[in-house]
């Protein structure tokens, strides 16, 4: 696999180098259930996902597809990952690993619901208070559409005045336009957490 080709499969195989057996992690949009899977996978039998998603199709995909697999470590929840921050508490006392966003619409559905700025910055904003120090929080950010270059924009901006000796932050794009000559390929923003 090459790994600079699809910056999804970027996006987990960095997570995974956060995330053990037995832990905990977020998918904020589980979408059609692939990053929830690759998850799932990865904190084994002992651990957790909790994934979100605010529409029941994303909920209905993820479902089959770890169904399929038996996969019993999954709770999924239908609500807006802006809500996390009051959610989270009630499946576990242990704080995450990594918290995964995948920021957009749902792919082959409406593309008019999709993720915003306020409720991305309220989800990243928790995700980053709540996971453990040494965790990390994944953003896939989609600037090839209005809302998505507004979030790009914000989050960006709010990436760049975290303090630097509790966090590292980084922004990954493609320079020459990625797959299939996308004008506006995905970009990443990966941030860590030193300490509480």
């Amino acid at each position: 696999m090459n790994l600079i080709t699809k910056n999804t499969d970027t996006a987990m195989y960095i997570t995974l180098a956060y995330v053990n057996e037995g832990d905990v992690v977020i998918d904020a949009t589980c979408g059609n259930g692939y990053d929830t899977a690759a998850l799932s996978e990865a904190v084994g039998e002992s651990g957790m996902v909790i994934a979100f998603d605010i529409q029941q199709k994303a909920i209905d995909n993820t479902r089959a597809l770890i169904e399929k697999d038996d996969r019993r470590n999954v709770v999924l929840v239908k609500n807006s990952f802006e809500n996390m921050g009051e959610i989270i508490g009630n499946f576990t006392g242990k704080r995450p690993a990594a918290v995964v966003f995948n920021l957009g619409y749902l792919p082959y559905s409406d593309r008019k619901i999709t993720t915003t700025v306020k409720a991305t910055m309220k989800g990243v904003a928790d995700a980053l208070e709540l996971i453990r120090p040494d965790g990390i929080v994944t953003v896939t950010m989609y600037p090839g559409h209005d809302e998505g270059r507004r979030e790009k924009q914000a989050l960006l901006e709010a990436a760049r005045k975290l303090p630097a000796d509790r966090y590292h932050a980084v922004h990954s794009v493609m320079i020459n336009g990625g797959r299939k000559s996308k004008k506006s390929p995905p970009e990443l923003l990966f941030i860590t957490k030193r300490y509480d």
